[in-house]
């Protein structure tokens, strides 16, 4: 005999997808968008994969519509974008009143469809005239952040409900000021703590203000974060990789969001790599700075697409694409690198070579949970989960489908490792797929597919894939249905 099993979500959980502003709305040149740091780095040569860049992307500035539609077609509740600094006030200064239009615009499409709108204010897209002042490592680009988001707040607060500062820091500082693999490409320790620093501050002191105008607002900060995983626990050099991993991905921005300091061995770590880049971030940070930083938060977004498996010398096995914390080469995102190196545990993985680890969700919602989020009384939310694989439309019968079983299993997989963790009794209240349709994938450009939504970049044609009917039917029914177990007889 077969017994199947059936798991139900919690009656409030929310079902979502994800997208971000530069990777699908396109019109880069259209109703007063300025230059972003993005539109400079896809041109600077070698920066992305094809030299790509975002001038079209999907045209969802022009398709939004359509887009929505497929969204209530697949029955997602809620719906995680992101506004255009660049697109909102396109030299850092004066409000574009036709960018602002076009997020009005899709909020009430949003709501008309009946979808909860997840405003994130940034995700990358800085206004290239404030990088060439300084742009991250200028306190000043925080003050013209906070004024961005009571802008934003001024347009669309009658409506919008919840709002998010920042998405993944650790990408805006560390990967783009320190490794240069991302705008505005730069490659200094000093850069990317001052980054790390300044977007921090900008996010608190957004919250404060925000949370003045309306103390009702649902406000937080979401952050990419991963589980560190010891290759050998009995050896002390492959616990202080691990340590390493953890300290400069996770609690880098934790710490300091949540008990309002910077993570002390860290910073002793990055000391005696770098003491001239630490120098400088202790000069930088001035008295109410981390109290600003660790104003409370309602809910944390939490990132997660893999973990690390790491040593403290190099691997007699690496993974393939090399002994490296990232998926292109350039210099390390870490400030303290050395010591870290990462190993093969013989995972599955998606084209991007990143692992396969559902469990690592479930242990990181915990950890994060019980070391950070419930003390504070700030829910968490699954806000980006996804996976790239290289899925092929074929045509059925005159139809295009996209058969993308590897992505339907990795979205059941970590909604099973979501449940997990509700049922370990961590207060987490929702799911964010990303991403809602194929898009520009920094970097990567155009190289590799996360949507659950295929775009024909060269017609604009979408086909929702196989894995986005499991996910519209999973919403339906608002439980996985489990593989059966036990043998026939």
């Amino acid at each position: 005999m077969s017994e199947s099993t059936t798991r139900a979500f919690p009656e409030s959980f929310l079902f979502g997808a994800a997208t971000a502003a530069f990777q699908i709305e396109g019109a880069a040149h259209e109703d007063g968008r300025g230059p972003s740091i993005w539109d400079a780095f896809c041109r600077v040569p070698g920066a992305v994969i094809n030299a790509d860049n975002g001038d079209v992307a999907c045209d969802h500035y022009h398709r939004y519509r359509d887009d929505v539609a497929l969204m209530k077609a697949m029955g997602l509740q809620t719906y995680r974008f992101s506004t255009s600094w660049a697109r909102v006030r396109p030299d850092g200064g004066p409000v574009n009143p036709k960018g602002v239009d076009f997020y009005s615009r899709l909020v009430d499409e949003l709501l008309e469809a009946g979808i909860l709108p997840w405003l994130t204010l940034y995700h990358w897209d800085l206004p290239q005239a404030l990088q060439d002042k300084g742009g991250w490592t200028d306190r000043a680009t925080a003050d013209l952040f906070t004024e961005y988001a009571l802008d934003m707040h001024d347009a669309l607060g009658d409506r919008v409900d919840v709002w998010t500062t920042l998405n993944e820091p650790w990408c805006s500082s560390f990967l783009s000021y320190t490794a240069g693999l991302h705008a505005p490409g730069h490659y200094s320790t000093a850069e990317g703590l001052l980054a790390a620093h300044h977007l921090l501050l900008g996010h608190g002191q957004a919250v404060r203000e925000l949370r003045a105008r309306d103390a009702a607002l649902d406000l937080g900060i979401t952050l990419n974060l991963t589980v560190a995983d010891a290759a050998d626990p009995a050896k002390p050099e492959d616990v202080n990789a691990a340590r390493l991993v953890d300290g400069q991905f996770n609690r880098w921005f934790l710490d300091p969001v949540f008990r309002g300091s910077y993570p002390a061995d860290i910073v002793e770590d990055i000391r005696r790599a770098d003491p001239a880049a630490v120098a400088t971030l202790e000069q930088a940070i001035r008295p109410g700075d981390l109290e600003t930083i660790s104003t409370h938060i309602d809910a944390l977004g939490v990132n997660y697409y893999h973990g690390e498996f790491v040593g403290g010398s190099a691997s007699p096995n690496p993974p393939d694409g090399g002994d490296a914390p990232t998926d292109r080469p350039g210099a390390s995102p870490f400030p303290v690198s050395e010591g870290i190196h990462w190993y093969e545990r013989g995972l599955p993985r998606t084209s991007m070579q990143w692992e396969v680890q559902p469990e690592g969700l479930t242990r990181l919602l915990a950890r994060v949970s019980d070391e950070y989020a419930a003390p504070a009384g700030t829910v968490l939310y699954v806000t980006e989960n996804g996976a790239a694989y290289d899925d092929e439309p074929v045509r059925e019968e005159g139809v295009v489908r996209v058969h993308d079983a590897e992505r339907a299993d990795f979205l059941r997989g970590h909604l099973a490792a979501t449940l997990d963790a509700a049922e370990q009794g961590v207060d987490v209240r929702g799911y964010f797929y990303w991403s809602l349709l194929d898009n520009f994938e920094w970097a990567w450009g155009y190289e590799k597919r996360f949507g659950i939504v295929r775009v024909d970049y060269d017609t604009q044609e979408r086909t929702i894939k196989d894995s986005g009917r499991e996910y519209g039917r999973i919403i339906a029914q608002r439980s996985l249905d489990l593989a059966p177990v036990g043998a026939a007889s």
